[in-house]
């Protein structure tokens, strides 16, 4: 069997030595089919990750087909085309009992790894809570969609009761272009800034109102200009960059509020004006990761063809080709690829 196998950072190898998973009681393999490149990939090719222990199996937004079912599966027989993500909580713990199961402490410990492979097993509570039949009008490419827009619904819906009418959203990588896409279907203002200009002419065409460039001085000035001197009433940061975090307050009106999305380094230590806060009634929000509720809302969304990814799909590489995949993306050409067995 292939799969890409992550040695250490920016070693990465296509091993054939990897046994074909035979699936346990309530467990499935499923035959990739298609699976996308992501920031929290890259990252672990780039850096490492905390929660990639190396040498790892590598890939986790995928869609297949079902090639083997363990005892007890009920709902996908052989052959059946599906979706899902790659972790699912417990259903018991602590968290799980007050309803906060994407900070499950079980989450990130049972998760599945492997999506760059020819196979992949997925355990029994991913298969009981997070696996979906692929309807046939979404190709599978767009169904391995599923796990980030996951993310975007958890992290948006975390703001959903918030009162407002406008959102600047600092990046525009995949998950910056997702929550364009939802918030601009929710009939938000949306300004989009972001350095690298193939992304941002491809969030102007996704429907962003305005479009900074936020490599130049005056990225700021605009921000006020397009919201009447204020600051947005919602700030959305989505790059995982210590420095964009810390600015992230200052481009926020009085009292709106930050949704911090993306994920800094292990022990980033931030530093935000206390007095800004504190008198402006500044609300942080953190998100991350996501639940079974948000896996459903973001399947209906594809499966009803609410909302468009195809166009965040650059293109495709084979399996053997991932490295150069992640040196295109590193290259800033691209936003997500999808990886072929």
């Amino acid at each position: 069997m292939k799969s890409a196998i992550l040695i250490s950072p920016g070693v990465l190898e296509i091993s054939t030595k990897a046994i074909e998973p035979v699936p346990g009681p309530g467990e499935v393999v499923v035959k990739i089919k298609a699976a996308l490149t992501c920031g929290t990939d890259l990252k672990a090719y780039l850096r490492g990750h905390p929660k990639i222990p190396m040498p790892s199996p590598l890939g986790h937004e995928y869609s297949g087909d079902i090639y083997k079912v363990g005892d007890g599966v009920e709902g996908f027989p052989v052959g059946t085309p599906v979706m899902g993500v790659h972790s699912a909580p417990c259903g018991e713990c602590f968290y799980c009992a007050r309803g906060l199961d994407n900070l499950c402490g079980r989450v990130m410990e049972d998760k599945v790894l492997g999506a760059y492979s020819e196979y992949i097993k997925l355990p029994a509570n991913v298969v009981k809570r997070n696996l979906f039949v692929k309807p046939e009008r979404l190709s599978y490419e767009e169904a391995a969609m599923l796990e980030p827009l996951s993310c975007v619904v958890h992290g948006l819906g975390l703001v959903r009761r918030l009162d407002y009418k406008n959102v600047l959203i600092l990046g525009a990588g995949p998950v910056g272009l997702m929550h364009l896409m939802l918030n601009k279907a929710a009939g938000k203002k949306v300004i989009v800034a972001g350095r690298r200009p193939n992304r941002l002419k491809m969030a102007k065409e996704l429907g962003a109102d305005l479009i900074v460039d936020a490599s130049l001085d005056g990225m700021a000035w605009s921000v006020m200009e397009a919201t009447d001197g204020l600051g947005a009433d919602l700030v959305i940061e989505a790059t995982g960059n210590k420095d964009v975090w810390e600015n992230a307050p200052k481009l926020v009106r009085k009292g709106g509020s930050v949704l911090l999305f993306g994920g800094c380094p292990p022990d980033t230590k931030v530093c935000f004006d206390a007095s800004r806060l504190h008198y402006d009634e500044i609300t942080l929000i953190g998100a991350f990761h996501f639940s079974p509720s948000d896996v459903k809302d973001a399947y209906d969304m594809l499966a009803e063809g609410r909302i468009d990814v195809k166009r965040l799909i650059s293109g495709s590489y084979p399996l053997a080709q991932l490295k150069t995949a992640f040196e295109s993306l590193i290259a800033g050409h691209g936003i997500k690829y999808s990886i072929i067995p």
